[in-house]
């Protein structure tokens, strides 16, 4: 649509305005997220070296980009990097180291995003097992990286007396648990924006997440010593298997992320296990290290696989209903036989198809009784013939339903053997093929009846041809009346197959014959709404058109004065049978004179009728013009 330039103006410069706005706030809510994470890594430092043990500030900055795409690098890039200044100089780190930090971190987010997106693709998910690998690789690629940059900053700019080696390590596994603890739930965050899960899932999964917080809790209190490693895990492991199967990828990505925080708060606190004194510290960070690590590899793990799972399911299910309808709607069933057990399966559509009851089981016997009688030795003959050399047969059989009706089946099966050529069972379709049974005999009704019509016409041509040559004086008066005459029947055979053979209204048929002569000074027809069988249409259609050509040639229709009128009306009968009357009368002509000669027109006219229809015909040579009454009976179809 066309838009003033003013106001073409004022949106373009909108947009971009909008879009700034929308960085901004991006920017300043990643920020935040990412400085209150990062200021909880803060309060468990690793000694001497100063590393966070736990970074869940990477999983927030990689999560970010992943879930919202290359659109949201630099808000996600600007936040991480601001966040990470602002987190280390309220610490004890100096403006310069924390400035290398802010890039490692930044740069960590960015690649570990470009990874996912060039393999994987936008919209990425947590639902497949390959994407969850792919998640654990592009992490340990990104914090191998970004550990290398983040020595270099301890080491040169923070005067970190802890071994090379070590920082990196525990740069490296502090940020990629942070990764895999939190990004997983940041990503799938997306992708319930983007699909939600039904209300039930819902409720189902956040009472597993609060029944995985309280217990959580009360392992925290838990006293140190056996029975707090036993509990958890008896606790834990089913609760975590649970929401993995029954739910979406998002809550076993929670459940991880409050078990994680529940370790890191365990071990930071001296509680529990995790916090107890006997232990070095080393020890105790190194084992919530890899319990996380675990725990949260094993929840996305199971969470992938079962949402794989239950994707395959829907889609088997999926594909086997467009099945059964294919199936259905083309009248085609699927049946197994196993001949050790004598067990028969077969498609849901065979209930219906076949007229059972569907609450019933169907055995193979049941069905072999119901063949027809005619057809069952047949059928059975040709199940005992198979053999290894020639496993398959097609039957076309009748088959009766329950409810009466009987229909035509064409069954294609192929037999089964074993290694020593025994015989296992059948597999095969089995088709409706009623609807085409009905259509061959219909179609095959139609060729004799069709053949029976064209016999009759070539033998009335036949007829008509030997009559004509016989009152003809020459072959060029034989051709144009045996002309007009075949013109006749050809105009009576185009009103039926107008009317597909199912009769002609009887007005169509007397304005077809005197078309060609007709005016409206010369012609009236008149008369109650007749129709005419096509045995009927035939011979009325052959006697008009022999009363129009005398009409023209001797009558009133070859006098500019004459007149012809053709009427017609219905007369009951004693056997309750109807018929019809039709009147022809000619005016104004020429004196007419019986004629001397009785010629084939004349002899049509009076014999046909009452020869083929069982009709009468009064033909009369009146000196004022000629009259005929035709009487026809009224077949019913």
């Amino acid at each position: 649509m066309y838009q003033p330039k003013r106001v073409q103006g004022k949106l373009a410069a909108g947009q971009p305005r909008q879009q700034w706005v929308n960085w901004i706030g991006l920017s300043v809510l990643v920020a935040v997220a990412y400085f209150l994470a990062a200021r909880l890594s803060l309060l468990l430092l690793t000694k001497p070296d100063g590393v966070a043990v736990f970074w869940p500030a990477s999983g927030v900055a990689a999560g970010a980009l992943i879930a919202l795409g290359p659109r949201a690098r630099l808000p996600v890039t600007v936040g991480a990097a601001v966040a990470t200044i602002v987190a280390n100089l309220m610490g004890d780190r100096t403006l310069l180291s924390a400035f290398i930090f802010a890039i490692c971190n930044a740069g960590e987010a960015l690649l570990t995003g470009w990874l996912i997106q060039r393999y994987f693709g936008l919209n990425f998910g947590l639902d497949r097992l390959s994407h969850v690998l792919g998640l654990v690789t592009a992490a340990v690629v990104a914090t191998a990286i970004s550990g290398i940059g983040g020595t270099a900053g301890f080491l040169y700019f923070h005067n970190s007396t802890a071994p090379i080696l070590s920082t990196w390590q525990h740069w490296f596994a502090s940020d990629a648990l942070g990764i895999l603890t939190v990004a997983p739930l940041i990503i799938e965050f997306g992708s319930v924006a983007r699909q939600p899960p039904p209300r039930s899932e819902l409720i189902e999964g956040t009472l597993g997440l609060t029944a995985l917080v309280c217990i959580c809790a009360f392992v925290i209190f838990l006293p140190q010593g056996h029975w707090g490693i036993v509990i958890p895990i008896a606790a834990l492991f089913p609760l975590l298997l649970w929401l993995a199967a029954r739910c979406r990828p998002i809550f076993a990505a929670a459940a991880a992320f409050i078990i994680a925080i529940t370790l890191v708060c365990m071990t930071t606190f001296s509680i529990g296990y995790f916090g107890d004194s006997t232990l070095s510290a080393e020890q105790r960070i190194m084992g919530a290290q890899a319990s996380i690590l675990a725990i949260s590899l094993c929840a996305l793990v199971l969470a992938s696989l079962f949402a794989e799972r239950r994707e395959h399911e829907a889609a088997l299910f999926e594909n086997q209903t467009r099945l059964q309808e294919a199936l259905t709607a083309g009248g085609v069933m699927a049946f197994e036989w196993n001949a050790r057990t004598n067990a028969s399966k077969r498609s849901d559509n065979a209930a219906q198809i076949l007229g059972l009851d569907q609450d019933k089981p169907f055995t193979a016997a049941e069905f072999l009784e119901r063949v027809h009688p005619d057809d069952r030795a047949n059928f059975k003959a040709l199940i005992h013939a198979v053999r290894p050399d020639k496993p398959s047969y097609r039957k076309t059989f009748r088959f009766g339903c329950p409810d009466g009706r009987e229909i035509w089946l064409e069954e294609s099966s192929i037999a089964e053997f074993d290694s020593t050529g025994r015989f296992i069972g059948l597999k095969g379709l089995t088709v409706d093929i009623t609807e085409r049974k009905q259509s061959d005999e219909r179609q095959g009704l139609l060729i004799a009846e069709l053949d029976h019509r064209v016999k009759n016409i070539l033998a009335r041509v036949a007829v008509i041809s030997s009559y004509t040559r016989q009152g003809s004086s020459s072959m060029d008066q034989f051709v144009e009346v045996l002309d007009r005459r075949i013109q006749s029947m050809a105009a009576a055979h185009s009103l039926l197959s107008q009317s597909r053979w199912n009769g002609v209204n009887l007005a169509d048929l007397v304005h077809s014959q005197l078309a060609p002569y007709a005016t409206t000074a010369n012609i009236t027809i008149g008369g109650p709404d007749v129709t005419l069988t096509p045995t009927v249409t035939q011979a009325v259609a052959m006697a008009l058109h022999e009363l129009v050509t005398n009409a023209v040639k001797y009558g009133a229709l070859s006098s500019p004065s004459g007149h012809v009128s053709v009427s017609w009306g219905r007369t009951p009968t004693d056997d309750a049978s109807t018929r019809v009357r039709i009147e022809w009368r000619e005016s104004g002509g020429p004196p007419v004179a019986i004629p001397t000669k009785t010629g084939y027109g004349t002899s049509l006219i009076r014999e046909m009728i009452p020869h083929e229809l069982g009709g009468a015909v009064d033909l009369a040579f009146a000196p004022e013009g000629v009259c005929c009454q035709i009487d026809v009976p009224l077949e019913q179809r």
